[in-house]
């Protein structure tokens, strides 16, 4: 059963109540106070992927002084903070601003639609009710802000695994992890060497019987404190917000250097980052074969273990690293194309996500779909020719959350400017036949390189170019032109 509720109307609507969509309720409530807005959340919670992702050890993969909030001191003593704790500062923040009130959940954005004579978006999302009845909810706005995310909730990205039937045991992708699993004792085969593996591995190596971490490839792994000593101390002198703020800058500076270190000498990094590994798991290791990847430092996102968490439990023998192709499932693990078999209890599968545009929303201006992957991509935020839309799309190479305040910031600079001048529509359009067509992300990536025939496009000058660098963006969008003659204003 399907009905249809009339449209209601907002000044702004923002879809997805994460940390991203938390960061932009609270910049309008403070910068756009005569806006009217409504957060439109597709689950039954706040949080995002800090409350969908429930498997042992969830944790972020940056330091917490960035991935916080610009206008929220973290104060957890953990800079690298678990899952829980970044959640409870979401929903903190939320509850503390008032943010909470505005938020409609079990609303799953479905399309929207531009029309230009009534400059205003209307909205559909899918509302499902506890009798299973569902009905579309059409909103209205003027300015229609993103805040869902760069991958698919629905389920993340699992190989076709010759064989998989055959397997006895189960078999559990990170991102739709079972409450009831029990892993005590048990042998367990973790496939994949990203973040989440990485994560995973220490946390379950500590009751399972064993942990091996199947890898087709190596990933490099950096080891940093849990807790930040310096910020500790600089609390206890300087207060929270003073401290943070030091610590942010501290960590904003080193993470640029060393990016741009890893860009320049990418040779003298990599034997950096080898060189601490080596420390970590002793000389007898073999780490060529299991941790010395074949693409330069940043080619790919960089995995952070705190407190080498994942080296410790290869040494207390607790876990293990085999770096080989699978050949197919069997009914007791995993054959190897060396021939090879690893037994298995349960096989976790953390091979990825499923990257998407704008949470896979419809989108259509005057009747006609957008094809994101044929648009350019405006200050890292906005697309070429679709009209007062804006997406939160954090950095690859530095916390997700810098990036995204700087769009906040700049969505509420540019809706004050419209209003300053009477404009009701902004569009970012190209006249410069000189500005080439170049892949929106450079990583190598698996779930990257899936996905980036889909993905919008990034040009090959200002402001189509995305630097992925914090100081350079806080500069172009806090303090740069509105009116820069790309964004045509109506």
């Amino acid at each position: 059963m399907e009905t249809t509720q009339q449209a209601e109307h907002f000044d702004v609507a923002i879809v997805g109540a994460g940390l991203s969509g938390v960061g932009a309720g609270y910049h309008l409530k403070h910068k756009c106070p005569s806006k009217s807005f409504v957060l439109l959340e597709g689950r039954d919670c706040i949080g995002g992927t800090w409350d969908l992702f429930r498997y042992p050890g969830i944790r972020s993969d940056s330091d917490m002084f960035t991935l916080g909030y610009s206008f929220k001191p973290w104060t957890n003593p953990k800079s690298i903070a678990d899952g829980p704790s970044i959640l409870n500062y979401v929903r903190d923040t939320a509850a503390e601003n008032g943010i909470d009130e505005q938020i409609r959940f079990r609303h799953k954005v479905k399309r929207a639609s531009w029309s230009t004579p009534d400059a205003r978006w209307t909205v559909e999302a899918e509302r499902a009710s506890g009798d299973g009845a569902r009905e579309t909810v059409r909103f209205t706005c003027n300015f229609l802000f993103m805040c869902s995310g760069y991958y698919r909730y629905e389920g993340g990205y699992t190989p076709e695994f010759l064989g998989r039937d055959d397997f006895k045991g189960e078999i559990v992708h990170p991102q739709k992890w079972p409450e009831t699993l029990d892993y005590a004792g048990k042998r367990v085969v973790v496939i994949g060497s990203g973040a989440t593996a990485v994560t995973l591995v220490p946390e379950m190596a500590k009751q399972a019987g064993h942990v091996t971490m199947l890898q087709r490839s190596p990933t490099y792994v950096v080891s940093r404190p849990g807790q930040d000593q310096l910020a500790i101390k600089l609390r206890k002198k300087l207060g929270d917000k003073i401290a943070y703020h030091m610590i942010r800058w501290r960590n904003v500076m080193f993470g640029m250097y060393f990016f741009q270190l890893a860009r320049r000498q990418p040779a003298k990094v990599k034997k950096l980052i080898l060189g601490g590994v080596r420390m970590a798991l002793g000389p007898d290791y073999d780490v060529a074969t299991h941790f010395n990847p074949h693409y330069n430092p940043w080619d790919q996102r960089l995995c952070l273990v705190p407190d080498g968490d994942l080296f410790q439990s290869i040494r207390e023998k607790r876990a293990s690293v085999v770096t080989s192709e699978i050949d197919r499932f069997t009914e007791k693990g995993i054959r190897l194309k060396d021939g090879s078999e690893i037994e298995a209890d349960i096989i976790v599968t953390a091979t990825g996500l499923v990257l998407q545009v704008l949470g896979g929303m419809e989108v259509a201006v005057d009747g006609s779909k957008v094809d994101f992957a044929k648009t350019l991509n405006y200050k890292g935020m906005m697309y070429s020719d679709v009209p007062n839309l804006a997406s939160a799309f954090g950095y690859t190479n530095a916390s997700w959350t810098l990036k995204c305040d700087l769009t906040c910031e700049y969505v509420c600079r540019l809706i004050n400017y419209m209003d300053r001048h009477g404009y009701r529509e902004c569009r970012p359009h190209n006249v410069d036949p000189t500005v080439a067509e170049l892949p929106a992300l450079s990583f190598t990536s698996g779930y990257v390189q899936r996905s980036i025939a889909k993905m919008p496009k990034q040009g090959s000058k200002r402001p189509w170019r995305l630097y992925q660098n914090y100081a350079l963006d806080l500069v172009t969008l806090r303090f740069g032109k509105v009116d820069d003659g790309v964004m045509k204003y109506s």
